[in-house]
């Protein structure tokens, strides 16, 4: 079943994916994985890293004729920056010429530093920054080409930024094209047009956004995931994963939080049979009912907060002096939910695709779509 890790830093050299049990078979090529990567880089309020960042990369291993092989795939992105910082993030023995000892709130700063000994906010926040975000695309890229052998889709757009929310139809797989066009990656035109006023208001004001993005996932068949136990629930499994992003400070699978304010009347999704077919007319439950998806769509929200960064920094403390102090501030976005909906659709992706893989396994993505139309031809006739 995938599994992967990643590894490196914001200024390092790279960062690197290494993906284990992607079946032989998988269609991938790098120019792939690159539109995959820049995907990552949309969104009207980024900052200008974006526009210098080339994500310049380089398959490893796993791949053969533009086919995964059933072993390892690894995966090197390097970052452009990497030569400017050498000599301060350098792998040699040394010490750093320019220590940042104010950690900034909202950061994994402080709490880094005091778990692992350190004065020096930088050997949290290497790790701890978005960018390792760009390996995970790169997971999700795979992810993908796994899921569209097996006739599943997945993808996302942005429902609010700040007070701007979207009310329109949720797309579908056609519509991905359209979302990445537009600068703020929403399905919804006119409340584009709102989100980018609020993007452009806090840019002025020397402020930073947050928002909420969604993600859909098509054509997942009934019965993934588990009922049995905690760490089986396809929802809590989602959860974990669109939890674990940078700055997602909360989840929705369907209409969750709305659900809870209402009756149980108007919460769940009722059942019909329509040409040989159980369906439901409504999204409420998001595709999942007791931890195992229902045959539905797959829905689910991250919401995202304010970046940290601020071109205005908070108050803090120097953690040497311990005198009051401001922040230290690198180069930061206005608002990156754009870019958060590219990784949670990412992050949506494997989960799904783990999970089918644990259902049906498979060595070859051949063998793994042969046990899914076998259950999908056994359900047909339930």
């Amino acid at each position: 079943m995938l599994r992967f890790l990643t590894a490196g830093e914001s200024h390092g050299p790279g960062v690197v994916a290494i993906v284990e049990g992607l079946p032989k078979g998988i269609k991938v090529s790098s120019d792939g994985i690159a539109a995959e990567l820049a995907r990552r880089r949309l969104g009207f309020g980024r900052g200008r890293r974006m526009q210098i960042e080339r994500d310049d990369l380089e398959i490893l291993g796993g791949v053969r004729f533009g086919e995964t092989l059933g072993s390892p795939v690894a995966v090197v992105v390097r970052n452009t920056e990497w030569p400017k910082w050498q000599e301060e993030m350098a792998i040699e023995a040394g010490d750093a010429k320019r220590p940042l000892t104010a950690p900034r709130p909202g950061h994994a700063d402080l709490a880094g530093m005091l778990k692992f000994d350190t004065h020096d906010a930088r050997d949290i926040l290497e790790r701890a920054s978005a960018r390792e975000t760009a390996a995970r695309s790169v997971v999700g890229y795979l992810a993908k080409q796994l899921l569209a052998g097996t006739g599943v889709s997945v993808i996302s757009h942005v429902v609010a930024i700040g007070q701007a929310a979207s009310n329109g139809a949720a797309p579908g797989p056609e519509d991905q094209a359209t979302i990445d066009d537009n600068e703020v990656r929403a399905f919804d035109a006119e409340a584009a047009a709102a989100m980018i006023a609020e993007i452009d208001a806090a840019k002025e004001a020397r402020d930073t956004l947050g928002g909420v993005v969604e993600v859909l996932a098509y054509g997942v068949p009934p019965g993934i995931g588990s009922h049995v136990h905690y760490d089986r629930r396809l929802d809590g499994r989602l959860a974990e994963a669109l939890m674990s992003i940078p700055a997602i400070k909360g989840v929705e699978v369907g209409d969750g939080y709305a659900v809870a304010a209402g009756p149980g009347s108007q919460a769940h999704d009722e059942i019909d049979y329509i040409d040989g077919e159980f369906a439901r007319a409504t999204l409420r439950a998001g595709g999942i009912e007791g931890g195992i998806s229902n045959g539905s769509v797959l829905r689910v929200r991250a919401a995202m907060k304010p970046l940290s960064t601020l071109m205005r920094p908070l108050a803090t403390v120097d953690v040497v002096s311990k005198e009051p102090e401001k922040a230290f501030r690198e180069r930061s976005d206005v608002c990156a939910v754009p870019a958060a909906g590219v990784v949670a659709e990412a992050m949506v992706a494997i989960v799904v695709a783990q999970e089918l893989q644990r259902k049906f396994g498979g060595d070859t993505l051949s063998d793994l779509v042969s046990s899914i139309d076998a259950y999908r031809k056994r359900i047909a006739q339930f």
